[in-house]
Formats: structure tokens, C-alpha cells, sequence
């Protein structure tokens, strides 16, 4: 199981908080901040207990700003990334958990963080399992990343997770460009850290994108 969830590395999204309150936006930040330095930075091993604690910081944001997508958002990456850390069993519980959360943001505002959300429901479906153990369903993986691109074409999320899926569906020459434009996308200031951990998930794919090409 946690092999299943250990690329959810949803690391997101769009620079542009600037429609939020200011106190709102400095939160947000420092959650994706937080976010990058656990998945990239933070030993395997101390993963999970960190993921853990920011969940907390997750969960009172989204008590106490209910109507924000972003909050919604960012509870959903981290519950997946959690989910990730930990393994066993309980991974599929809270991708479920991360999957409403994510589901939650949608219905308050779909274009949130440039539809990033459409992005982290696109990885769940596409590496929790399917029926009748999970909810994982290609079609519907696929369906959500298009809805992702028409908001952020650009973006270096939703082309990985474009690319990546388009490789485990064995479609490697798009696969390949998806991911060299994903290599192009701007950076995004106050966000190195998960930008420079996205890039390297990126070339290691287009290793295996490449062998397959050969």
C-alpha cells in the first residue's frame, strides 16, 4: 500500500493566493512551504509524524475557514501525502478522507489554486486501487487532468501528472512531451523547494519514459 501512494507528491499549484485575505495567504503559504520541505527535505523514515502534526494545522484552517477552497485544497495534499508515508492499511482510509476533501474544495470554487484540485484527484484515482478495494479509475484520472490543463496549461503539476499518466497508460511519446513541457514551466517565487523536488520526479520519469521509447 504505500507503494501505491508514495508518488502522490501533490505538491501544487499555483503561486496566485492574492484573491485571499492577507492572514489567509500567509497561511497558506507557510502549509505549502511546510508541505515541500517534509516530502523533499525530511528523512523517509520521520515523514509520516511530520505529515501527521501539519494535518493538525490543516484541519484547524479548514475548521476555521470552511468556505475557503485553498484550505480544502492543501487538507487533501497533505492527508494524501500522510497517506504516503505511512503505508498499510490505513493509506486507503485516508485517501478517501483526502479524496472528500479535495471533492469539498471543488464545490466551493472549481478554479481554486488554477484547478489544482481537478490535479490531486487525478493522482488518487490513478494510483489508489480500483474496485472492489479502492476507487481508482483511469478513465476518470484522465477525465479530471483535462479539466486541470484547460485551467493551467502551463503548469508544472498538472503537466507531470499529465505525463505520468499518460506513461502508465503507455503512451510514452506524449508522455514524453508532456513531461519536457512540464521541465519549462515557470518558476514559482517562494515555492523553490517544491519546484526543484518537482523537477526531479519529472527527469526521473523521462529516464523511464525514455528506456521505454529505446
Amino acid at each position: 500500500m504505500k507503494k501505491i501512494f508514495a508518488c502522490l507528491l501533490i505538491a501544487a499549484l499555483s503561486p496566485s493566493v492574492w484573491a485571499l485575505e492577507a492572514a489567509d495567504q500567509q497561511r497558506l503559504s507557510s502549509i505549502q512551504n511546510r508541505w515541500a520541505h517534509i516530502q523533499y527535505e525530511v528523512a523517509e523514515k520521520q515523514r509520516a509524524a511530520a505529515f501527521e502534526q501539519l494535518f493538525g494545522e490543516t484541519q484547524a484552517f479548514t475548521s476555521q475557514r470552511p468556505v475557503l477552497a485553498e484550505a480544502w485544497i492543501w487538507q487533501g495534499i497533505v492527508t494524501s501525502s500522510w497517506a504516503g508515508a505511512q503505508g498499510g492499511l490505513g493509506a486507503l482510509g485516508k485517501a478517501k478522507d483526502a479524496k472528500a476533501d479535495l471533492e469539498k474544495s471543488l464545490t466551493l470554487d472549481p478554479k481554486a489554486l488554477q484547478g489544482s484540485a481537478y490535479t490531486s484527484l487525478a493522482a488518487l484515482y490513478d494510483r489508489v486501487p480500483g474496485w472492489p478495494i479502492g476507487f481508482g479509475d483511469s478513465d476518470k484520472a484522465e477525465q479530471l487532468l483535462k479539466q486541470a490543463l484547460q485551467l493551467n496549461p502551463d503548469g508544472i503539476d498538472s503537466l507531470y501528472f499529465w505525463g505520468d499518466h499518460l506513461y502508465r497508460q503507455k503512451r510514452y511519446a506524449e508522455a514524453k512531451a508532456a513531461l519536457q513541457k512540464a521541465l519549462q514551466a515557470a518558476p514559482r517565487p517562494g515555492r523553490e523547494t517544491a519546484d526543484a523536488g518537482r523537477r526531479k520526479e519529472i527527469a526521473a520519469l523521462l529516464v523511464d519514459v525514455n528506456k521505454k521509447l529505446d
